[in-house]
């Protein structure tokens, strides 16, 4: 039974979700119709992973030294102000591309303050159960928010959607505010002390690498997840280009296609949520990463419409598990002190290598068949799902058995040198 904070957390992140959805739709529309260019809506793509380089470097030290609640609050307010500003100046369109810009650096700072608060706020035997009914939720709102977007659009403007969106975003702050939650005084210290980016910042890039010595499975995990959060962003920037190309598919089948995926998501989810206290994060990752890669690749090597609607239905339930294992596993094992740092780390990784990959792909499928591109993707997908679910399956008794021997080695040498002397 959740209480009432986390019914309001869990409200806010639902509002929010639908309201992203509502927003990323008819900001596209706005932008086209603006310009009537493919390329400047194509830039909205570029703009994302840009701003997490920018913020996700220096923004876990903020997290880790402020309060989270009052942080969360704040963004998502700045968020609400921002998307009014889109709305407001659209016609104006680098002050369109600004907003946009600095909507995407509060995104960026808000995933690891989100993180770092629902493991504060949520006890560590709910943990499992309140992440799977948030992959719902985000689930839900994958299919809900396009929905509302084309009836907002029927009915009115793109300028109108935009502005619910900002709506949707003061509710969620408010939902924030009133969550009954104090965090500890000392859990901020900005206030106190000065921030030295020359001395501070590096002293927690640096205990941010050497934390891997500590918990170095984890870490593991951690990066192997990253992988293929970046390999599941650039095959999916293929995804329409191969559904047209490759399989031949109309706008109306697409469609089907994307809601295949939707309805798989949703089922997962909600068996997830109904099975929350039976399986492991372990079994949740590993079992839910591999089938994800196997959904992609019976989609990438599918000729016809029902064989990639199976395919895209897989990989949406799958994910549901992976997505709510690998969130919970990290709350539970990485010390809410370090969590904003560690979690920006690989976020910066993670927008690295997706500006690099995705560009990488759209250079491979103008220069050889999209299908061959995309399958080489999804095979290197296979194989790193594979390693991860080996690491975290048997990977920690090797882990536990070389921790035990080089203990034992050590043991030894210190006789050694004593017998020596």
């Amino acid at each position: 039974m959740m209480n009432k904070s986390a019914i309001l957390l869990l409200s806010s992140i639902g509002i929010t979700s639908i309201g992203s959805w509502i927003y990323f739709i008819a900001l596209n529309l706005m932008i086209f119709n603006e310009t009537g260019s493919a390329a400047a809506v194509g830039l909205l793509y570029i703009i994302r992973p840009a701003a997490a380089l920018l913020t996700t470097f220096w923004c876990g030290s903020l997290v880790d030294r402020v309060q989270k609640k009052r942080l969360m609050f704040w963004l998502t307010l700045l968020q609400s102000l921002l998307v009014t500003g889109v709305g407001i100046l659209s016609d104006t369109l680098w002050i369109s591309y600004l907003f946009v810009f600095l909507l995407q650096m509060c995104s960026s700072i808000l995933q690891p303050a989100g993180m770092s608060f629902t493991a504060l706020l949520i006890p560590g035997d709910k943990l499992h159960r309140f992440n799977a009914i948030r992959s719902l939720l985000d689930s839900g709102a994958f299919l809900v928010g396009p929905a509302i977007a084309g009836l907002l659009l029927m009915n009115g403007s793109a300028v109108t959607a935009i502005f619910i969106n900002s709506v949707a975003l003061l509710v969620s702050a408010m939902f924030i505010l009133v969550i009954s939650f104090k965090e500890r005084p000392d859990a901020s210290d900005m206030q106190s002390k000065s921030f030295s980016i020359k001395t501070d910042l590096m002293s927690d890039w640096k205990s941010t690498l050497q934390f891997r010595q500590t918990d170095r499975q984890m870490w593991g995990v951690y990066f192997l997840f990253t992988l293929f959060i970046v390999l599941q962003t650039a095959v999916d920037s293929l995804e329409v280009a191969f559904a047209k190309d490759a399989l031949l598919l109309t706008d109306t089948q697409y469609g089907l296609l994307v809601s295949c995926a939707g309805a798989g998501m949703i089922i997962g989810a909600a068996i997830n949520v109904a099975g929350a206290a039976k399986w492991s994060t372990s079994v949740l990752i590993g079992t839910g990463s591999l089938m994800t890669a196997a959904g992609y690749l019976i989609f990438a090597a599918s000729t016809d419409f029902f064989v990639a609607c199976a395919g895209v239905s897989l990989l949406g339930a799958a994910l549901a598990f992976a997505n709510t294992g690998f969130l919970t596993r990290i709350q539970k094992r990485v010390p809410v002190e370090y969590m904003g740092r560690i979690s920006s780390f690989f976020h910066f990784v993670e927008a690295l290598l997706v500006i690099t990959v995705t560009a990488a792909f759209a250079w491979s499928a103008s220069q050889f068949p999209i299908r061959l591109t995309v399958l080489s993707g999804v095979f290197v997908m296979v194989l790193i799902t594979g390693y991860l679910s080996f690491m975290l399956f048997k990977g920690k008794e090797l882990l536990k058995r070389h921790d035990q021997m080089t203990k034992h080695f050590k043991i030894i040498n210190i006789f050694t040198t004593k017998s020596t002397k």
